[in-house]
């Protein structure tokens, strides 16, 4: 906090705390208190991000109460619903990196001592992480925590089920009163999609308070800990506890694990990579994969099983999964308040339940996460098991060849797309898209045709933690950088086999180098703002696709 009194006191600072003070600050508390930045991610038109004004006003009392100043300012924020089946949602990996250069300008700017953010939903959480890392400075995520499920006619139901039943041929009508009830409530969408991944994650990372992440929505223990939060981060700037002390390799490890027993979004490889990045930390594909062949699924949350997040929570949450996976992990890596996870887990009593099971009596005999190598993906793509049809674990069909995320549902809309078909979706990756299009309409409507456990896909984009089937992204190298993907032909053989591993395309060497040499890369699809910017810059998404060139030396 040197650095950042004289940057306040002195003659050289007089400007500075006059527009504090015109702000409405005392000099008081300008000169002599920790100055704690408050990120908020509030934006009006979602769910998950419209309640974050009230639990940041709770975040900011407790940083008040505890001789801290917030100041509180905002950070873009979307919401990937909105964008599904639009060429628009490829901005969403994107603005990961926009979230993180936002934080990262106005906390550079204000040197702030600390900083809180307050995110809940996909890329925008996953940017606060990545701008926290970046800044390295004292810091905390507020989580929005989950909305519950909706009620239509008695049953539970949630928004992936609704984007299948408009695929499916309902009436407008129904769909209407489907829409009446699919969000109950404020807080991200209750299945294992990216929010909660992430929101969960986060005190994996320590990054988010042990016990909070995913404390719903509309549970009022959550405005409680938010002013705790408050007085925590205080704490922490003042112990000067900062990411680079608290997320170690092993505290990364400790996340992967996570992510296997947890069937976690495929996302969260392209975010955990990042954030090491941002740390000068290099974990790799190898080591999901390395996970991936000792920690079964013991978590069962949409789509793994029939759970909602908020049934995880009150079965205990993200610590009860840390204690039913201790055995498997880094124990004796810090927390956020000082301890070890060995210690953390002492106090923890784990009780197995329909919603998280024991290591010995798992969910699935199969990790949460698996990664795939070949000749069609060399350096990694993936998929989540748990969501693979029995009968699709291991697939070989005729490949059918695509562009784009909307021309493969029009196909499977058009009967065009048959049983023992491999759709190819390509240039849709990290510079092909550019931006890494979530695939969800052609995923959507290959199970609302009763597809899902006869078709194949593969693609170098990427996909929602909604979404489920045989479905393989991530595709590296992608096309668009001369990926094998790129090369393949309406009718070739592709197999695919979920348990060892494995993705290839069975045509000849000889072939493929022939039309490797006739292979021209199309034109870009976006050549201005910032989806240019992105493909000129990002890395591959094995390295976590940021916006980043990362030229260090890591640890």
């Amino acid at each position: 906090m040197d650095k950042t009194r004289s940057y306040w006191n002195g003659k050289k600072a007089v400007h500075r705390r006059t527009m504090m003070k015109g702000a409405g600050y005392c000099d008081s508390d300008i000169r002599k208190k920790p100055h704690i930045g408050v990120a908020n991610t509030f934006m009006e038109g979602s769910p998950g991000t419209a309640h974050l004004r009230t639990i940041t006003e709770k975040v900011k009392q407790g940083i008040w109460e505890a001789g801290g100043i917030p100041v509180e300012f905002g950070v873009p924020a979307t919401c990937g619903n909105v964008a599904n089946g639009a060429e628009e949602l490829k901005y969403e990996q994107a603005a990961r990196d926009i979230v993180a250069a936002s934080i990262e300008f106005v906390s550079k700017v204000h040197n702030f001592d600390g900083l809180v953010t307050v995110a809940s939903c996909d890329n925008i959480i996953a940017g606060c992480y990545l701008g926290m890392a970046r800044l390295d400075i004292p810091t905390l995520c507020v989580t929005g925590g989950s909305m519950t499920a909706g009620r239509y006619k008695g049953e539970k139901m949630v928004q992936a089920q609704l984007d299948v039943a408009a695929l499916s041929g309902e009436s407008e009508a129904v769909l209407t009163e489907m829409e009446e009830c699919v969000c109950p409530s404020f807080g991200a969408c209750p299945s294992m999609g990216t929010a909660n991944t992430m929101q969960m994650t986060g005190e994996i990372l320590n990054l988010v308070l042990p016990g909070t992440g995913t404390i719903p929505a509309i549970d009022n223990v959550k405005l409680r800990k938010s002013r705790e939060a408050g007085k925590a981060i205080v704490e922490m700037t003042i112990a000067d506890r900062k990411p680079s002390d608290l997320i170690t390799k092993e505290t990364l490890f400790n996340a992967i694990a996570f992510a296997m027993a947890t069937a976690a979004s495929t996302n969260i490889v392209l975010h955990l990579i990042a954030i090491a990045n941002e740390l000068g930390i290099k974990i790799t594909l190898d080591d999901f994969d390395s996970y991936a062949d000792r920690l079964p699924c013991i978590v069962g949350v949409i789509p793994s099983g029939p759970y909602t997040v908020v049934d995880f929570h009150y079965a205990g949450g993200p610590l009860t999964v840390m204690k039913m996976i201790e055995s498997e992990l880094y124990t004796d890596v810090p927390t956020m308040d000082g301890r070890t996870w060995k210690d953390l887990l002492a106090n923890i009593e784990a009780k197995s339940s329909d919603v998280i099971r024991t290591l010995d009596n798992p969910l699935f005999n199969e990790p949460g996460l698996k990664i795939l190598k070949g000749n069609l993906s060399p350096t990694g793509s993936i998929v989540r098991p748990t969501g693979v049809p029995a009968e699709m674990k291991q697939f070989t069909g005729k490949a059918r060849v695509f562009s784009s995320d909307l021309d493969s549902y029009d196909a499977i809309e058009r009967d065009e797309i048959k049983a023992g078909d491999v759709i190819v979706i390509r240039y849709e990756g990290c510079v092909g898209a550019p931006g890494m299009t979530e695939l969800m309409v052609t995923t959507d409507a290959l199970i609302a045709k009763d597809l899902h456990k006869s078709v194949g896909l593969i693609s170098d984009a990427r996909f929602s933690g909604f979404n489920y089937g045989a479905i393989v992204g991530h595709v590296t190298p992608e096309a668009a950088r001369g990926g094998l993907i790129a090369l393949i032909e309406e009718g070739d053989m592709i197999s695919v086999d979920t348990v060892k591993g494995t993705i290839n395309l069975d045509v000849a060497e000889d072939v493929i180098e022939e039309r490797r040499k006739n292979w021209v890369c199309p034109p870009p699809k976006v050549s201005s703002g910032l989806l240019d910017i992105y493909a000129r810059h990002c890395r591959p998404a094995d390295e976590g696709g940021a916006m980043q060139p990362w030229d260090i030396d890591f640890k």
